[in-house]
């Protein structure tokens, strides 16, 4: 496995359009990409910061993937995602390693990656994700 780079930062919000105020007026950024991902319930807005991203992860439903963060935590950074070639040789690394990884096999990402995110309790109380593909 190589890791490539900071993939992005995906940051929990209940509103997107109440939090890209600050994004776009603010910072001066722009939305370049929404994706719905339904089998997650989620709505992700992308928004390019140099070469990374930021994610805001939006729940479309109650059984979203960032409902019960949203509940506990409240908004804010959600994960950081690393951009990995071989995501399956990441998934057997991370095993040998003692990394606990989420989920049996990557799942279907936004921008038709795959993805797969590693216990926080195994990388030191940070929700990592690990993408393969590019944007």
């Amino acid at each position: 496995m190589h890791t490539n780079k900071i993939d992005h930062i995906g940051i929990a919000v209940k509103n997107a359009q109440e939090r890209l105020k600050f994004y776009e007026t603010f910072l001066g950024l722009q939305v370049s990409e929404i994706e719905e991902l339904p089998d997650r319930g989620l709505r992700v807005y992308l928004i390019k910061v140099g070469d990374t991203r930021i994610e805001l992860l939006e729940p479309m439903n109650d059984n979203s993937e960032v409902s019960g963060f949203l509940e506990k935590k409240g908004e804010g950074i959600h994960h950081i995602a690393f951009n990995v070639s071989e995501i399956n040789e990441a998934v057997k690394l991370a095993r040998e390693n003692g990394i606990q990884p989420l989920s049996e096999e990557p799942k279907l990402g936004a921008g038709n990656t795959r993805v797969l995110f590693l216990h926080p309790k195994t990388t030191g109380g940070v929700l990592v994700e690990l993408v393969e593909g590019g944007h």
